[in-house]
C-alpha cells in the first residue's frame, strides 16, 4: 500500500496531528482536504495507523483507480497529490525511527553520544540500511540493516529478518572474534577485515560497545 511506504519507519504524533487539522470522529482522528483536480477529495484516518481514500463527489464515491501502479495520465496525477498530501503529514506530523530492535537503537545511541555521529541512509532500495563513517576520513565503521537469519547464520534455515551490525576488525582477530557466539562472517562485505553481529541480545550491549570501539580505531589506522 502506498500508506505503509510513506509512513515506513516513522512513528506518529498524535498531538501534532491534531494540530495539522485532523479532527476526532468515532473514535478516530480524520483529516479532509479537496484536492486540485475539481470534484475529487482525500480523506485520511488515524487509527493505528494511517490509511487514506479518495472520493469522486460527483458520484459520492470512492476512486481506486490511483492505486494501479504505473498507472498514467488522471489517475498518475491524483496518484502524486495524494502521495504529496501523506507526505506532508508524515514529515510534520511524524517522527523517523531509524531502527527496530532494542539492541539497534541502544547501540546507534552510543555512537552518536561518543562520536557524534549519525547513520546515513545510502540507498533508496535498501532503507533501513544506516551506515556510520568517520566525518575526517570519510571511512565506515559500521552498518546497522535490517536481513533474513539465514543469510547471516548459515547454521539456520530460518528466514525471519534480522537486524545486524557489520563492524571493521583486526584481520589477526576476526578467528577469534568468529568463535563467539552472535558473531558471524561478514554479510555482504570482505570477511577478512568485517564481521556481523546480530542485534538479537545475544551479546551484551557493553560487548558491542567494544566491538564499536575496536571498529573505529580500526580505520583510523588503517590507511
Amino acid at each position: 500500500m502506498i500508506e505503509e511506504k510513506v509512513f515506513k519507519n516513522y512513528i506518529i504524533d498524535k498531538n501534532k496531528l491534531i494540530s495539522y487539522g485532523f479532527k476526532s470522529k468515532y473514535g478516530k482522528l480524520f483529516f479532509e482536504k479537496n484536492l486540485s483536480k475539481e470534484g475529487f477529495k482525500i480523506v485520511v484516518k488515524f487509527d493505528k495507523q494511517i490509511i487514506g481514500k479518495v472520493f469522486d463527489l460527483s458520484i459520492n464515491d470512492e476512486y481506486t483507480n490511483f492505486r494501479i501502479e504505473n498507472s498514467n495520465g488522471f489517475s498518475s496525477e491524483i496518484r502524486e497529490e495524494f502521495i504529496n498530501v501523506l507526505t506532508d503529514i508524515r514529515d510534520k506530523c511524524a517522527q523517523r525511527q531509524l531502527f527496530q530492535t532494542n539492541q539497534a537503537i541502544y547501540i546507534s545511541k552510543y555512537i552518536r553520544e561518543k562520536y557524534n555521529d549519525e547513520p546515513e541512509f545510502l540507498w533508496e532500495n535498501l532503507p533501513t540500511y544506516g551506515v556510520f563513517r568517520n566525518k575526517k576520513n570519510n571511512k565506515w565503521y559500521a552498518l546497522i540493516g535490517s536481513v533474513a537469519l539465514n543469510k547471516v547464520d548459515k547454521n539456520s534455515k530460518l528466514t525471519n529478518t534480522v537486524e545486524v551490525m557489520n563492524l571493521k576488525a583486526d584481520k589477526n582477530e576476526i578467528e577469534k572474534l568468529l568463535s563467539k557466539n552472535g558473531i558471524y562472517a561478514a554479510y555482504h562485505m570482505n570477511k577478512k577485515n568485517w564481521i556481523s553481529v546480530i542485534l538479537d541480545g545475544t551479546l551484551h550491549n557493553s560487548e558491542l560497545e567494544t566491538l564499536v570501539d575496536e571498529s573505529y580505531k580500526n580505520i583510523l589506522i588503517q590507511k
